[in-house]
C-alpha cells in the first residue's frame, strides 16, 4: 500500500495560517499609540462621586486620629475612599492631627499628580484646605492653588501647592475638594527639552510641545505632608500660569549689559530703551502661599 505524503497537508496549512495574518490588527506598544483626547475617565469618576453616599456632612464627624506627616507622603483618592458631604459638594478626604509645639509658622507642601495617561485627558484632584481648633471648629478654610512643575524625578513633578499654618489655636487639618476646585483648571507648560529621559513616568504621558489647562477632577493622588528641601525648590520654581512676553534675548542684552542701549558707552552707563524697565525679571511667578 502506497503512504500519503504528509508534505501537501503541511502546506495547506501553512497557508492558512499566512492567509490568517493579514485579517490580525498590527499590535502597537501603549506608550506609541495616539492620546486619547477623551473626557469620558473625569466624567465616569464624577458620577461614582456623585452617587456615592457620604459618610460625614460635618467637622466633627472627621477622624483625626492619623497624625500629619513629617514630609509628603502619597494618598490615592477614589473609588472605595470614603466621602464627605461639606457645604453641599460631595468629596473625597483626608484628616490630620496638627503636630504640637510646631514653630510658627509653619508651611504644609502638595503636590498632585495627573490621573491619566495623557496629559490631554488627564486631570488633577486640587486640595481645598480646613483648619480647625480643638472643638473641632473651622478657623481657615482655603483653596490651594497648583503651580506645575517637572523636575528631573518623579519626586520632583507634577503640581505643587503649599499652605502656611500661622494660627496656635489650629489642631486639626481637613483636606478635601470644593466645587469651585472641583471645576477649576490649572495651567500647563511643557517642552521637550524640559523633561528628563530616564523620568519615564512622567514623560510617557507628554504631548510634543504646547501648553495646556488640566482640569480638576474628584479623584486621584495626592501628597501630603510638611515642607521639605525637594517641594520647596518645586514650589519656588513652579509654573503657575503663563509668563510676560518678552522683547527677544538681543533686546534684554542691549538695555541689560552696561554698554548696550542707546547711546551707551565706555562711560559703564547702564542705559535704557524708551519703555524700558530696569531689572525687570521676566522669570516664571513663584508659587503663592494660601
Amino acid at each position: 500500500m502506497k503512504r500519503r505524503s504528509p508534505t501537501l497537508p503541511l502546506i495547506l496549512a501553512a497557508g492558512t495560517l499566512l492567509a490568517g495574518c493579514h485579517t490580525v490588527k498590527t499590535l502597537v506598544p501603549p506608550n506609541l499609540r495616539p492620546p486619547d483626547t477623551s473626557n469620558a475617565p473625569l466624567k465616569l469618576a464624577q458620577k461614582q462621586l456623585l452617587d456615592a453616599s457620604p459618610c460625614c456632612t460635618s467637622f466633627a464627624d472627621f477622624s483625626y486620629q492619623d497624625m500629619l506627616p513629617w514630609q509628603p507622603q502619597a494618598y490615592t483618592l477614589g473609588s472605595g475612599s470614603s466621602v464627605a458631604d461639606i457645604n453641599g459638594t460631595h468629596s473625597y478626604f483626608l484628616a490630620f492631627r496638627l503636630p504640637e509645639g510646631a514653630k510658627l509658622p509653619y508651611r504644609l507642601a502638595f503636590k498632585s499628580e495627573l490621573n491619566g495617561r495623557w496629559l490631554k485627558s488627564s486631570y488633577l484632584f486640587a486640595p481645598t484646605v480646613v483648619l480647625l481648633d480643638s472643638g473641632f471648629q473651622p478657623i481657615a478654610s482655603d483653596d490651594v492653588s497648583l503651580c506645575e512643575h517637572m523636575g528631573w524625578s518623579d519626586a520632583s513633578s507634577g503640581a505643587f501647592g503649599v499652605y502656611t499654618v500661622n494660627s496656635k489655636q489650629a489642631r486639626y487639618l481637613l483636606i478635601y475638594s470644593s466645587a469651585d476646585q472641583q471645576k477649576g483648571k490649572t495651567y500647563w507648560e511643557q517642552s521637550p527639552t524640559a523633561f528628563s529621559t530616564q523620568n519615564t513616568q512622567a514623560t510617557l504621558g507628554m504631548d510634543a510641545s504646547g501648553t495646556f489647562s488640566v482640569p480638576h477632577g474628584p479623584d486621584g493622588t495626592i501628597w501630603v505632608g510638611m515642607m521639605d528641601a525637594t517641594y520647596a525648590k518645586a514650589v519656588d520654581n513652579a509654573i503657575c500660569k503663563k509668563p510676560p512676553q518678552g522683547d527677544g534675548l538681543l533686546n534684554t542684552l542691549r538695555t541689560a549689559l552696561p554698554w548696550g542701549g542707546n547711546g551707551g558707552g565706555s562711560n559703564g552707563s547702564n542705559s535704557t530703551s524708551p519703555g524700558a524697565t530696569p531689572g525687570t525679571n521676566t522669570a516664571a511667578p513663584k508659587a503663592t502661599e494660601g
